[in-house]
C-alpha cells in the first residue's frame, strides 16, 4: 500500500507539472520566439536528465553505448525533442493555448491508427467508433462549435498541432521497440534533440532567415525556458516513470493523465487569461471520452 501510495503521488506530481505547461508555452512564446524558446529550454533538460542519472548512478552506463545505442537515439531526438517541439511551439504561436494544447491530446488514439500498420495490431470495431468521437471533438475546438461551416481560425495552427500529436505517437512506438534503460536514452535523446535545433538555428541564421522578433533576450523568457526544461522535458518523464514502476498496475496511474488538459484549462483561463470556449470544453470531452471508450470497451 505505501508503494502505492507513493506511485499515486509521482502520478499527481507529473500531471500537475504538465497541466501548467500550456500556460507556460504561451507566456513564454510573448518574449521569444519559439525556436529559441526550444534550444534554451532542450538544454536545461540536458543538464536535468545528466543530474537524474548522477543521482541515480547510472552515468557509467554512458560508457557502455554502442554505435547501434548512438544511431537509435539519434533517430529518436529527431522525433523528440526536434520535431515534436518544433511543430507544437509553433502552433502555439498561432493559436489559442486551450486549442493548441487539447489538440495535441489526441496523440493517443493517433498511436492507436499508427500501430495498426507499424505495430500489425488489429483495431476492433469499438476503436473505429471511439475514432470518430475523438475527431468530432477535434471539429469542435478547431471550429470553435460551428462544425458545419467549417471555418478555422487558423488552420495551419490546427494542422500543426494535430501534426505534434503524430510525431508524438511516432516517439512512443519507435521508443516502446527501444529497450535500453530509458533515463539513459532519455539523456541521449535530448543530447541529439537540442544538438539538431543549435544546428537548424545556425543553419537559418546564416541564410539570413532570422524569425526572432525579439532583438535581447528578457528575462521572462529565459525564466520561461528554465521552467519548461525541468517540469516539461526534463524532470516530469522521470517522475511519470517511477510512478509506472512502482505502481501495481499501470492503469492505475495512467488513468490520472486524464485530469491534465482540464487542470490545464482552469489554469489557463487564470494565468494566460484566455476565455475557455465551451466548444473547447465540449470537445475536450469528446476527444477523452473517444480514448476511453478505446482502451475500456474493446471486447
Amino acid at each position: 500500500m505505501k508503494q502505492q501510495r507513493q506511485a499515486y503521488t509521482y502520478a499527481l506530481l507529473s500531471v500537475l507539472c504538465w497541466s501548467t505547461i500550456g500556460s507556460a508555452f504561451k507566456i513564454s512564446l510573448r518574449y521569444l520566439d519559439f525556436m529559441t524558446l526550444l534550444l534554451f529550454s532542450s538544454f536545461i533538460a540536458v543538464l536535468v536528465l545528466f543530474m537524474v542519472l548522477l543521482l541515480n548512478g547510472k552515468v557509467g552506463l554512458l560508457r557502455k553505448l554502442r554505435k547501434k545505442d548512438l544511431l537509435s537515439s539519434a533517430f529518436l531526438g529527431l522525433l523528440n525533442p526536434f520535431l515534436y517541439y518544433v511543430v507544437l511551439l509553433k502552433a502555439y504561436e498561432l493559436l489559442p493555448a486551450q486549442e493548441a494544447g487539447t489538440l495535441n491530446y489526441i496523440w493517443p488514439l493517433v498511436l492507436v491508427l499508427l500501430s495498426i500498420p507499424m505495430l500489425r495490431q488489429k483495431i476492433t470495431v469499438w476503436s473505429i467508433l471511439a475514432i470518430f468521437v475523438s475527431f468530432f471533438g477535434i471539429l469542435l475546438i478547431s471550429t470553435h462549435g460551428k462544425v458545419l461551416s467549417f471555418h478555422f481560425s487558423s488552420p495551419l495552427g490546427v494542422l500543426l498541432a494535430l501534426g505534434s500529436a503524430i510525431f508524438w505517437a511516432l516517439y512512443w512506438i519507435f521508443s516502446m521497440k527501444d529497450h535500453r534503460e530509458e533515463s539513459t536514452k532519455l539523456f541521449l535523446n535530448f543530447c541529439f534533440g537540442f544538438t539538431y535545433i543549435f544546428i537548424t538555428i545556425v543553419i537559418l541564421r546564416l541564410v539570413g532567415l532570422n524569425w526572432n522578433r525579439f532583438p535581447i533576450l528578457p528575462w521572462q523568457g529565459i525564466a520561461g525556458s528554465v521552467y519548461l526544461g525541468i517540469f516539461e522535458m526534463g524532470i516530469t518523464f522521470f517522475l511519470w516513470m517511477m510512478a509506472l514502476k512502482l505502481s501495481s498496475t499501470t492503469a492505475k496511474v495512467s488513468n490520472l493523465i486524464y485530469l491534465s488538459p482540464f487542470v490545464s484549462l482552469i489554469l489557463i483561463h487564470f494565468v494566460v487569461g484566455e476565455v475557455i470556449l465551451i466548444s473547447t470544453i465540449a470537445g475536450l470531452a469528446f476527444i477523452v471520452g473517444g480514448i476511453i471508450m478505446q482502451q475500456y470497451l474493446k471486447s
